[in-house]
């Protein structure tokens, strides 16, 4: 194996895993949502109502996100494939990465630029989305089969690791507090304003820098295999597109993973992107603390990944899946039941628990450690699924299938949560779609073989 090869593939999850940490999760939507809940509580002077609002605003860009990342992932996988090249995708895809993380700049929080933050959002989404589709891909030639499951696993604890430390970064030198400090109580770096919420608009921008500067060893140290290089040509690949869709009716295996990861992946994307709005309006959590949860749910997510790359080179990938979709399902169950003052229903002391949080606060600082440490190893399991159901010359085209079950429900489950929200007036109510996608994507695992199966 060539390690310098592995390094620089392993630096792309942690260059890339900020975007996820800081604008998906823990930063920016939280920001988002709490300027959208003031913007909308202006115009309807109903707090709940506002707060639905913003989750639902945030919803339906996800799922328009979801929709273009489905409908192209499978088709530039195949032609990518039909060329031989990989690379060139990589490259153009992280400006896309760079441009849409920078420009959440402008979302300040007076008369807010709503819409066009989501759409921004959605440019860098679709750049991080894209770009992983053609890193994975590159997967199944780094290493002996044996060895790409705990491969896998350490390129996505390498990843929260970055994740962590590009977050503890942020929050001490430049997000600020409710004090306007940061949480090492200093000025934010750079003269940044507080007022006008400049520390935390700097998320983006930071994130775009971070990408920049640590993919220069992905791109320095990673190196196609030598082949062929091929013109680019659609029809080719649409062709041998078409034809690995039909065979799927004869790879009864294939089939029902794609379907079961389409669910499993669908349900926790949408609890990644959904987690901090419900900190900030449910729960009222400011910017900073979930920030300092983000912090608490990487580190997790780190080390389970790579306990989890340990459990898939031992066991296989598919009982490290059932383990995670399990404890997620759990975790969709208690956010359901939870809000300031219930759990299930029962009444919960006001009083500080633990420092100021009540108990409503540690449960879900407890629940984001799942989310995270389970969410990191399902990922990092199901990328190795996927390489024993595909080959190395296909992997592209694999991977870009795989990515459009990933993405072609995608808009599915944050349009289920936006549409009951909108419905129930319920932010809680909203989210339990997750609870039955997550139960169906655990059925379907029954009919998906251990070791993959060969193609027809």
């Amino acid at each position: 194996m060539d390690r310098k090869r592995i390094w620089g593939w392993w630096f792309f999850d942690w260059a890339s895993q900020p975007f996820h940490t800081l604008l998906l999760t823990f930063v920016f939507s939280v920001y988002f949502a709490e300027v959208a809940q003031r913007h909308f509580l202006a115009i309807s002077g109903d707090l709940r109502l506002a707060g639905a609002q913003a989750q639902a605003l945030w919803g339906y860009g996800l799922s328009i996100t979801g929709i273009v990342i489905a409908v192209c992932a499978p088709v530039l996988g195949a032609v990518a494939d039909t060329s031989g090249r990989r690379m060139p995708w990589i490259r153009f895809f992280s400006v896309l990465y760079v441009a849409g993380s920078a420009g959440l700049w402008m979302l300040v929080p007076s008369q807010p630029p709503l819409v066009q933050a989501v759409v921004l959002f959605g440019i860098g989404l679709i750049g991080v989305e894209f770009a992983t589709i053609f890193t994975n891909a590159l997967l199944p030639g780094l290493a002996p089969r044996s060895e790409i499951g705990r491969l896998s696993g350490t390129g996505y604890a390498f990843g929260y690791l970055g994740g962590v430390v590009a977050l503890a970064v942020m929050l001490a030198l430049f997000q600020e507090t409710p004090s306007g400090r940061t949480l090492i109580g200093i000025d934010p770096l750079f003269g940044l304003d507080p007022a006008t919420r400049e520390g935390t608009r700097f998320a983006g921008p930071f994130v775009a820098v971070w990408y920049a500067v640590f993919m220069i060893p992905f791109f320095l140290w990673v190196r196609e295999p030598r082949g062929p290089r091929r013109p680019v040509r659609i029809a080719p690949a649409l062709r041998d597109l078409w034809a690995l869709i039909r065979s799927l009716r004869h790879r009864r295996s294939l089939a029902a993973w794609l379907v079961s990861s389409m669910l499993s992946r669908d349900a926790l994307n949408a609890l990644y992107g959904f987690g901090g709005v419900y900190a900030g309006t449910v729960l009222g959590w400011p910017v900073f603390l979930a920030g300092v949860f983000g912090v608490v749910s990487a580190i997790a997510a780190a080390v389970v990944s790579w306990l989890g790359g340990r459990a898939d080179r031992r066991w296989g990938p598919k009982p490290v899946i059932v383990a995670t979709i399990l404890t997620l399902t759990a975790v969709c169950v208690v956010v359901v039941g939870m809000d300031r003052q219930t759990l299930f229903g029962m009444a919960v002391p006001s009083n500080p628990v633990l420092g100021r949080f009540v108990l409503p606060d540690l449960v879900f600082f407890l629940c984001g450690a799942l989310i995270g440490g389970a969410g990191g190893a399902l990922q990092a399991a199901s990328r190795t699924m996927m390489v024993r159901h595909t080959t190395p010359d296909r992997a592209t085209e694999g991977f870009g299938l795989y990515a459009l079950s990933g993405k072609a429900t995608a808009f599915l489950a944050p349009l289920a949560i936006a549409t009951a929200t909108d419905l129930s007036g319920n932010q809680r109510i909203g989210m339990s779609p997750l609870i039955a996608l997550f139960i169906l994507s655990l059925v379907l695992l029954v009919w998906v073989k251990p070791e993959g199966e060969a193609e027809p």
